[in-house]
């Protein structure tokens, strides 16, 4: 598990048991699959992707539970995402599920064995020293930020404490760098650098003051905009063609909703998106990813004008997100990097086959025409059954040969 295989020592790849006869014949790499479906040009195949992103993941609790199902250890489970308690997604379990993408984090320098409870063990960041309170809950101390995780929960609430220094003078930076070299040269999986801010501060306050003191809100984003500018100038300076992208990350709306008036978003924040988007396009080849959660249609015009290429988590349960309308409107300008199982309703309540036949009726709606990297609407929870996680990746990746319906 400590090693990355390389994702593509298996040009032929026998059907499994319930597929379609023969065999498949994979002409292309992961890189070349994923860099072509985000341009929707012809595709062997539709790419997959589990834990690229922190948005495209699996909690390290169901990840536990997957590995046991699948009869793989569980001894060496490292957790990436702290807050969210992500796992990192090992190279065995890529293979398994025909994955195109892997995260580009580097492991923390120090780790320590934290066993939130039976059966549960996963390695952590030696500076987070989780403590159990007498309720039974986790407390995260960092400086002055504090985090908790409630008796039996999955997650952490509270501050978001990364223990990831993503700074272009760190010594975290220097180790993704490194990182994205050896990922490039040893596989050939698609990768992205994560991290840098949209422009929009979806807090109580920052909406607040959208309102009340917009000259502000636009002199903030212009020293973000500049501030982005010179690390993801460094960024392509340091890492160059080893990646093929870099995320945003924006929650734009909620279950209802947009946070904000389309209109204020378009005065306030949506120039200095652009103008990070030109330079990033005028500059490199890079595709730019945006995860923005929620119900976000009226806006998805602007990300596109914006240069957006990439959406993700595409929160088909949330209102005015219907996956049909989103793909009629804007599936010829935009890649859905997400859509592909509905977590909120289906995958976490359904049976596998109503995993199965939700995974089917979303690829006949995604696929056709390019533009889709298969994921589900974001993170697998700590409480979805293995049963329902094969069913949907085994779905995908039958569906995803369907190549009649690959590009209209």
């Amino acid at each position: 598990m400590d090693g990355i295989a390389n994702g593509q020592n298996r040009p032929v790849i026998e059907q499994r048991k319930g597929a379609s006869v023969g065999k498949r014949v994979e002409t292309m790499t992961s890189r070349e699959r994923v860099r072509k479906a985000i341009l929707h040009q012809p595709t062997d195949r539709t790419p997959i992707d589990l834990g690229m992103h922190f948005s495209s993941g699996i909690s390290a609790f169901a990840y536990h539970n997957l590995r046991k199902h699948l009869g793989m250890d569980t001894e060496a489970i490292e957790m990436v995402d702290p807050v969210q308690c992500l796992a990192r997604v090992d190279a065995d379990v890529l293979e398994r599920f025909h994955c195109d993408s892997i995260l580009l984090r580097p492991g923390f320098s120090g780790k320590n064995c934290w066993s939130p409870r039976a059966p549960y063990s996963f390695a952590i960041p030696d500076a987070m020293q989780p403590v159990q309170d007498e309720r039974g809950q986790w407390i995260v101390h960092h400086d002055t930020r504090r985090m908790r995780m409630p008796k039996g929960g999955y997650f952490f609430d509270g501050d978001w404490i990364s223990f990831f220094d993503g700074s272009v003078d760190s010594p975290q930076f220097a180790a993704t760098v490194l990182e994205a070299e050896r990922l490039f040269k040893e596989t050939n999986y698609y990768t992205m650098f994560m991290e840098f801010s949209a422009y929009f501060e979806g807090t109580m306050d920052g909406l607040c003051e959208m309102l009340t003191d917009p000259d502000e809100v636009m002199d903030r984003n212009e020293r973000q905009l500049q501030a982005n500018l010179k690390r993801v100038e460094t960024v392509m300076e340091r890492m160059g063609g080893w990646i093929g992208g870099i995320t945003l990350n924006s929650d734009l709306g909620m279950q209802s909703g947009p946070f904000c008036n389309p209109a204020v978003y378009d005065d306030l924040c949506a120039p200095y998106l652009k103008r990070f988007c030109d330079f990033v396009h005028a500059n490199s080849d890079y595709h730019i990813f945006l995860h923005s959660c929620g119900s976000i249609r009226p806006m998805i015009p602007t990300l596109i004008d914006c240069g957006i290429d990439v959406l993700n988590p595409v929160q088909i349960s949330a209102s005015d997100m219907n996956p049909r309308v989103l793909k009629d409107l804007y599936g010829e300008k935009l890649t859905f990097w997400g859509g592909g199982c509905n977590t909120q309703q289906v995958l976490n309540m359904g049976t596998p086959e109503e995993v199965a036949e939700n995974v089917r009726e979303l690829f006949r709606i995604f696929r056709p025409g390019g533009g889709f990297i298969f994921n589900q609407v974001h993170n697998i929870l700590g409480d979805i059954s293995p049963e329902n996680i094969v069913a949907m990746l085994d779905t995908a990746y039958d569906e995803a040969w369907n190549t009649a319906l690959q590009m209209r």
